[in-house]
């Protein structure tokens, strides 16, 4: 009978062997336990995400306003008078705004000034935009009796009022009422930016400190931050991978604990719910990590508006000339391209037929042909050059219409109708135009592509919308769940140590 002696070849190829397995184990230990903390961190804030986006998520009466056709009777000033009764040769905006059953020209002066002036008296109302914001506010809220706190502007994101909201400068009421209510309205655009209730407003917070580790923009920039979540996150990967290794490929290897063996059992329970959750550890990991790289381009988006100066001398046709019986005009705008002024009408076809976007030259009111694709064009390559973007009109591929969000020009945009112009460069660069109030909406390219579709699949789940959005969100909680009971049981088998 052959036997095995202590120097043998096949000991000590045993020895080494099991030297490494014990190397890995214990490095794979030492990571786990710098990770720890973010582990806890991140997954139990993003358990709340989901839990507080989907099933308590808080309710508004009205998240839109439909817009009033301007009614012609009520122009007994038309937008050239109401300028020069301000005193305005130059301005930026002016649209108008149904209010109380009065209709107003909502004037941006040069100096960045709101006054509004009454269609039928020509008088300004005092403190107007703010009287207009608490009227919005009610409006969404459909709450017409709860006193107003407090009306502020405010000019940028902060930790409550974050840049997923895109809209500034907003502003922000606050309402006295049992939920606490902070509602935050854009007047220029009659949109709603966000409303946040007292619990809404505690989990925002509490997803800012504990997934986007916003209480180290004190103590560091935005790069060093960035890369610190990074650095972590790679660790976490590791540690998934090093744990793959040690239990997937080497189970037989360890001996099954006896039932009164605590630690045992402790032992196997993390290697079973670890082995089940290491694909969607990587997967948050590494999604979480390729996202975070997009901060290290400076973020552009929100200076990416074109408000040149506008004459007044240049508006020689009147808005009354421009209504048409078989139309209606929901609203109206002037903008200038290619040096010449026009104005811009928001016009209704019918009931049943999208509103379009009508251009006429405002000094003698003849209608620009396709004059938004125009428009939209015009702004892009302005926004092009602002951001630096190597594109030409030669390489310029479609202009079309969106009116609806999709997996590439997401909710998260807020912007809507957009006109979409695509590219024909390496990158296929696309940029979403909102041409109502010349802003740009999106610029997006090839990596923001990937980018956007790996957080998308990996880290939001959106593979399984096929099942719902409770379902697929359910999922997502079990899967963070997963991963935090797997590091907690580690954490707990090397206190026992």
């Amino acid at each position: 009978m052959e036997t095995t002696t202590v120097n043998s070849p096949q000991h000590k190829t045993r020895g080494k062997r099991n030297r490494k397995i014990k190397g890995l184990y214990n490095w794979h230990s030492i990571i786990g336990l710098i990770t720890i903390l973010p582990v806890i961190s991140w997954t139990l804030s993003g358990l709340m995400h989901p839990f507080m986006a989907h099933f308590f998520k808080p309710e508004i009466a009205n998240t839109f306003l439909i817009p009033n056709p301007i009614v012609p009777e009520s122009l007994m000033v038309q937008p050239k008078e109401a300028l020069e009764s301000i005193g305005a040769s130059e301005f930026k905006s002016i649209r108008a705004v149904n209010w109380e059953d009065q209709t107003f020209y909502q004037i941006k002066t040069r100096d960045d000034n709101w006054v509004y002036v009454n269609t039928e008296t020509g008088e300004a109302l005092p403190d107007a935009d703010r009287q207009y914001s608490e009227y919005l506010a009610r409006k969404f809220m459909d709450d017409h009796e709860s006193p107003m706190l407090s009306a502020v502007v405010q000019e940028e994101f902060d930790n409550v009022y974050k840049y997923v909201n895109r809209l500034l400068p907003v502003w922000r009421l606050d309402v006295e009422r049992s939920d606490r209510m902070t509602i935050y309205v854009d007047t220029a655009s009659d949109k709603l930016g966000t409303f946040n209730t007292s619990s809404r407003k505690a989990f925002l917070w509490f997803f800012s400190t504990f997934h986007n580790w916003s209480w180290l923009e004190g103590i560091s920039n935005l790069w060093w931050r960035t890369t610190v979540m990074i650095l972590l996150l790679g660790i976490i990967a590791a540690s998934s991978i090093s744990g793959l290794v040690i239990y997937g490929f080497m189970w037989n290897r360890f001996k099954k604990p006896s039932s009164g063996n605590k630690k045992g059992l402790l032992r196997k329970y993390h290697r079973q719910i670890g082995l089940a959750t290491a694909l969607v550890t990587l997967t948050f990991a590494f999604s979480g990590a390729y996202q975070a790289t997009s901060k290290y381009t400076p973020n552009v988006l929100p200076s990416m508006a074109y408000e040149p100066l506008l004459q007044t001398s240049a508006i020689n046709t009147s808005l009354e000339e421009l209504l048409f019986p078989s139309s209606s005009i929901l609203n109206f705008g002037i903008v200038k391209m290619e040096g010449q002024h026009y104005y811009q009408l928001r016009i209704s076809k019918g009931k049943g037929q999208p509103p379009t976007w009508e251009y006429f030259n405002a000094s003698d009111g003849s209608q620009l042909k396709n004059g938004d694709e125009q428009y939209a064009i015009y702004l892009s390559g302005i926004f092009a050059e602002k951001m630096g973007q190597k594109l030409s009109e030669p390489s310029l591929n479609s202009v079309e219409e969106q009116r609806e969000f999709n997996h590439e020009y997401g909710f998260i945009f807020k912007r809507l109708p957009v006109q979409k112009i695509e590219f024909g460069d390496s990158d296929q660069h696309a940029h979403y135009i909102e041409t109502g109030t010349s802003r740009l909406a999106a610029s997006i390219a090839n990596p923001d592509r990937a980018r956007g579709f790996t957080f998308a699949v990996l880290h939001k789940f959106f593979f399984m919308d096929w099942a719902g959005k409770t379902i697929r969100d359910l999922v997502m909680m079990v899967s963070a769940l997963g991963v935090l009971v797997v590091s907690l049981f580690g954490f707990m088998l090397f206190l026992k140590k």
